[in-house]
């Protein structure tokens, strides 16, 4: 006796296939955290009137600050972790570029008023207020 083999049938696997991509839930970017913890530093006075990521001029006078992922126009506020003090910022720039362990660059202004200006690096707290575009 010859076992009976079923007829392939191609779309039979087509159907089954796609049936299955729908069930696998898409990939997503990693999702930005709510708050942070980790290094500040502050922009030197090059940076000064120079363009952002976001196309405004750096002022070191205002409360801005760059982020390596949260969207440009964000608001956070920063806490500084050895002696309270907070702000709010806005994010419209990328970075802090090299070094992996800062988090957050922000403007002379805001680390004037965190209070580790002469310091030139402090732990601090983000925490997302109002994402932006």
């Amino acid at each position: 006796m010859t076992p009976v083999i079923p007829a392939f049938r191609p779309a039979s696997w087509v159907v089954a296939a796609l049936v299955l991509l729908l069930m696998v839930p898409p990939l997503q970017a990693d999702p930005v955290p709510s708050t942070q913890t980790g290094l500040a530093s502050y922009y030197h006075n090059r940076f000064h009137g120079r363009r952002t990521a976001s196309g405004e001029r750096h002022d070191q006078n205002q409360f801005m600050a760059a982020h390596r992922r949260l969207p440009l126009g964000s608001r956070v506020r920063v806490t500084n972790l050895d002696n309270s003090r907070s702000i709010e910022v806005k994010i419209n720039d990328r970075g802090p570029h090299g070094s992996r362990k800062r988090i957050i660059d922000l403007s002379q202004r805001a680390a004037r008023e965190l209070g580790f200006l002469k310091k030139g690096l402090t732990q601090v707290k983000i925490e997302v207020l109002e994402l932006g575009d």
